[in-house]
């Protein structure tokens, strides 16, 4: 029993989505509409994606990368930059996941070599801005996280209609991004312990990949077949089979870091709208709520059940791709739980400053909330003139 509990605990989003599917299943008996719920070219290119990234990720090509990138900074304000920016960046290409899974860790590496005191000093507000910076980075692009691949693929827009959509959001969030980087960095210098570690040649030691080039190779044509994919340029049948064949070969322990819990939580809110859309009080109720506010339900929709099941809800009743995107993208904003993202860089924190959870919550919160009225603030402006 108390394994199904932390199951439970541990895959809220996932068990509530099943939960979901089967009490709308009792409303509406399986049939052979169901089959047409599932968005399958989504949940293959969605898994193929993850197999790659996982791959990448174990080469240790992003830390080399970001090693060499904190060779050339000097001081506390460029390191804060540069690993704020390494977020924010890399999500767009790698997902905001991997862009957590790998920066997180390597952050508290770095500040470690700096001193107790600059670690102490900028640990939980550089680990909540990273957070920040790798939800709103990973929105630019179709790939950046999966309610973006999701609403790309249903809108059926170009890619370059997509990027259009998004960039003004992206790039008043880098502006915001890189004064607050400036300020917190800033307040840091001068104060790095006499006698602390340098980190650049630590970086380059620990973190070179070794015996890793045919699988990186592997892995980055991968992925360039899963972008041509994306821009609906090759069929996903054939990236799902040539995919799945590679990492057979190459690595097949990889598809166990696959994460099948997102893939079934995709698959349990399917079967959930499609039910549900057929249902035409429930429906048209819905409708009419989310009709003309998609950003704002997005927003507040995504504070209580996170962006990724946000957007596969309100695309069921609204064909607005465009403000549901902007929506559930500013909506991973705001509550720890707004991007299932942030619970990594949460797991983290937890684990390496144990002491500091209800400060880490503060500080997050706080930012979080604040970025997310300053862009809900760009949001009515632009709208409004632009």
């Amino acid at each position: 029993m108390r394994k199904v509990l932390d199951f439970i605990k541990k895959e809220a989003v996932l068990c509530a989505a099943l939960l979901l599917a089967l009490v709308s299943a009792c409303v509406i008996p399986p049939d052979q509409e169901y089959m047409e719920y599932i968005d399958v070219r989504t949940l293959a290119i969605l898994f193929c994606l993850m197999s790659i990234m996982a791959g990448l990720q174990k080469t240790g090509i992003f830390r080399q990368i970001a090693g060499g990138l904190l060779g050339k900074v000097q001081g506390p304000a460029g390191l804060v930059l540069v690993l704020v920016l390494l977020c924010f960046f890399s999500s767009m290409l790698i997902t905001n996941d991997v862009a957590l899974i790998t920066f997180v860790p390597f952050t508290f590496t770095v500040l470690g070599m700096m001193g107790e005191e600059q670690r102490r000093r900028l640990v939980l507000p550089l680990v909540a801005m990273q957070t920040i910076a790798a939800n709103l980075g990973s929105m630019l692009t179709p790939v950046g996280n999966p309610q973006n691949l999701y609403l790309y693929g249903r809108a059926g827009m170009s890619v370059g209609s997509f990027v259009l959509l998004m960039l003004p959001y992206t790039a008043v969030s880098l502006v915001f991004l890189l004064i607050w980087g400036l300020v917190l960095g800033r307040r840091s210098i001068g104060e790095r312990e006499a006698g602390a570690k340098d980190p650049q040649g630590q970086e380059k030691a620990d973190f070179r990949p070794g015996g890793v080039l045919v699988p990186l190779a592997v892995y980055l044509v991968l992925f360039l077949l899963s972008l041509l994919t994306v821009a609906r340029v090759l069929p996903w049948q054939g990236l799902f089979v040539v995919v799945l064949g590679a990492v057979l070969v190459v690595d097949r322990k990889i598809l166990a870091k696959v994460d099948y819990s997102l893939l079934l939580t995709f698959a349990g809110f399917f079967v959930f709208i499609g039910n549900v859309g057929r249902i035409p009080a429930f429906r048209e109720f819905l409708q009419g709520v989310v009709a003309g506010r998609e950003v704002f339900a997005g927003i507040a929709a995504s504070q209580i059940i996170s962006n990724v099941p946000a957007a596969l809800l309100l695309s069921g009743f609204s064909e607005n791709y465009g403000q549901l995107l902007v929506g559930v993208n500013l909506g991973g904003l705001g509550t720890l739980i707004a991007s299932m993202a942030s619970l990594i860089s949460y797991k983290y924190v937890a684990k390496e400053e144990g002491g500091c959870k209800g400060r880490y919550l503060i500080i997050f919160t706080v930012s979080n909330v604040c970025f997310l009225a300053a862009l809900t603030g760009f949001h009515l402006i632009f709208e409004k003139f632009f």
